[in-house]
């Protein structure tokens, strides 16, 4: 019965996603970049993660780094409305706009390494149903991925971002109503459990903050909202990214609010699989349903972060490479990765790299909020308590999914 209620609840939730007149709103298609890079696979990692290192607080936990990430936007969202512009006017050697052309190197980086990594990781969950032996996987999984790459920059290619969008499009869809299942199939669980298992004692120390800190990469993606300005206004991406943000939060925050009668078995699991082994102990067809999650989380992801890449491009290059190409180009990087590294040794670097990006964006607003009299103090300090966690979160901070 759980399973038949989340299926239907799955279903219903992913067709208002897709065929609504909302669903075909520009405030929904410019919602759904930033909103598909965010929830990628830490949806399914922080669940366990946090419950085997904070116990009890987990959720605390949670809520903390989702303050950091919204603060991190709120920099993001300053810097579409004022940075932009600056840089629009700026002439070659101003420090300022080599300051953003640093900023936009590092960021380079770090999409390449988590297009990558998000679908290599969606080649291992696929290829993990068909008996492939273990020294063939690498290579299929390699071939896999470069296959997905190259499709997406076909359909770039061949006409606009919009194609590729309507792919971010529908696997956000499906995965918001695979996530919606799942949150139902818990909450009956708790509802019909009757006992439930005492909480594990609550983890808070400095031992702890790395970790913590780490998880920054599960919740980030919302700076893509600020290289789509090829094709939403400024005003539209700030307002449809404070409104991704909103949705992961509550999707986080009740993921991890609903586990709490399996806390305590979450915390000696990790990963995909500890979720796995949870969803299966309340119902064995629930593991399904964690596998299509996990497969379309990577996809939409991907496919968010390449969009990102490629606005990024273009805006490097003062729109001198349209954005198909610029998409192209960082398919072609994404699939260097794939090849010359393993995404899973890399993945800290990746982690460092968003916690980097970040810090520096910080760095950006403080000097255009001083130089052009936007703002006030208040920004001003902000930036710099944001900042300074960012770099915090860069040198320190433990690769969660690797």
């Amino acid at each position: 019965m759980i399973v038949i209620i989340a299926f239907g609840v799955s279903i219903i939730v992913a067709a208002l996603l897709t065929f609504s007149p909302f669903a075909r709103s520009d405030a929904w298609r410019a919602t759904v970049t930033p909103l598909a890079s965010i929830i990628g696979s830490g949806f399914l990692i922080c669940g366990p993660l946090l419950a085997r290192e904070f116990g009890g607080a987990a959720l605390l936990a949670m809520a903390a780094l989702l303050v950091i990430a919204y603060a991190a936007g709120w920099v993001i969202r300053f810097n579409i409305r004022h940075v932009e512009d600056h840089l629009a006017t700026a002439p070659f050697a101003d420090p300022i706009a080599w300051a953003a052309r640093i900023t936009q190197g590092v960021l380079a980086l770090a999409y390449a390494v988590s297009v990558a990594y998000y679908l290599k990781l969606l080649a291992e969950f696929s290829l993990k149903p068909i008996a492939v032996d273990p020294a063939w996987q690498p290579l299929i999984a390699n071939i896999v991925v470069t296959v997905l790459i190259a499709a997406m920059t076909l359909l770039a290619l061949g006409g606009d971002l919009r194609k590729v969008e309507h792919v971010a499009h529908g696997t956000v869809s499906i995965k918001i109503g695979i996530i919606a299942g799942l949150l139902v199939a818990l909450g009956i669980a708790w509802a019909t459990s009757g006992a439930v298992q005492p909480l594990p004692p609550a983890r808070v120390g400095w031992a702890s903050l790395p970790v913590l800190l780490g998880l920054i990469i599960t919740v980030q993606g919302f700076e893509t909202s600020r290289y789509l300005g090829h094709d939403y206004p400024a005003e539209l991406r700030i307002r449809t990214m404070r409104h991704a943000q909103w949705i992961a939060s509550a999707i986080y925050l009740a993921f991890i609010a609903l586990l709490t009668p399996f806390l305590s078995r979450a915390a000696q699991t990790e990963g995909v699989a500890g979720i796995l082994d949870i969803m299966e102990l309340i119902a064995p067809a629930l593991g399904v349903f964690v596998l299509a999650g996990a497969v379309s989380s990577q996809l939409s992801a991907a496919v968010a972060d390449s969009i990102g890449a490629g606005g990024l491009i273009n805006e490097v290059s003062r729109r001198r490479v349209p954005v198909p190409l610029a998409f192209a180009l960082a398919g072609l990087l994404a699939i260097a990765v794939v090849w010359l590294t393993d995404p899973f040794q890399v993945v800290a670097l990746s982690s460092r790299a968003f916690a980097l990006f970040y810090a520096l964006q910080c760095a950006l607003a403080f000097a255009v909020a001083r130089r052009n009299g936007v703002g006030d103090w208040r920004h001003r300090c902000g930036f710099i308590v944001i900042g300074l966690i960012c770099l915090t979160a860069a040198a320190v901070g433990a690769p969660a999914e690797s």
